[in-house]
């Protein structure tokens, strides 16, 4: 008997776990974690090493759109981190695009990891889309046809790009945004874009 109340105490109290979460997460959307403030920081700066051909902007006057695809991780952060703040003349701006037909708005292309499951969709978008930076903290972004993956190594956030990626897209990315990413290649056989 004493048995059947534990189990019944514990329904409850998984019960009462399950209808109270949804609600707490509404109200309150958890904070960005410190890796994500630390990213949409990664973001700002790799826009500042990173050129993009003139044909890339409707008129000179453009802003340079940064897009989150998905779940976005950064909350405020992205907008905070950018507000203000301008590239080679361009006003930065954030966009959260709702699929892949509005990709071709965007410069940076942050891929959430809620898209793991969507790269075969996402990433050859891409290859026929204006000029975009993919960049993602999807584990073997870059090997899937990515330009820009982030990984941990030692509890620090680090970056590894492929250049020939980025020149594929029309970018072209400074030597100093190279030396402080690892450098992967494409495989000649494989589907970069």
């Amino acid at each position: 008997m004493v048995a059947v109340r534990i189990l019944l105490a514990a329904g409850a109290l998984a019960l009462a776990m399950i209808v109270t979460l949804p609600a707490v997460s509404v109200l309150a959307p958890p904070a960005p974690s410190v890796q994500y403030r630390i990213k949409a920081v990664f973001l700002f700066n790799f826009v500042q090493f990173v050129e993009w051909p003139e044909s890339a902007f409707a008129h000179p006057d453009a802003p340079l759109v940064l897009c989150v695809l998905g779940a976005d991780p950064f909350g405020e952060t992205l907008d905070q981190t950018i507000a203000g703040e301008s590239s080679q003349n361009h006003k930065l701006v954030v966009r959260r695009p709702r699929g892949t037909i509005e990709l071709d708005a965007c410069h940076l292309l942050f891929v959430s990891r809620s898209e793991a499951g969507k790269l075969d969709k996402v990433l050859p978008t891409l290859r026929h889309s204006a000029p975009v930076l993919s960049v993602s903290d999807i584990d073997g972004f870059v090997a899937a046809g990515g330009t820009i993956g982030f990984y941990h190594d030692r509890n620090r956030i680090r970056f590894e790009i492929n250049p020939s990626h980025a020149q594929r897209h029309g970018l072209k990315v400074s030597s100093q945004l190279l030396g402080l990413g690892r450098i992967l290649e494409s495989n000649p056989k494989g589907g970069a874009p």
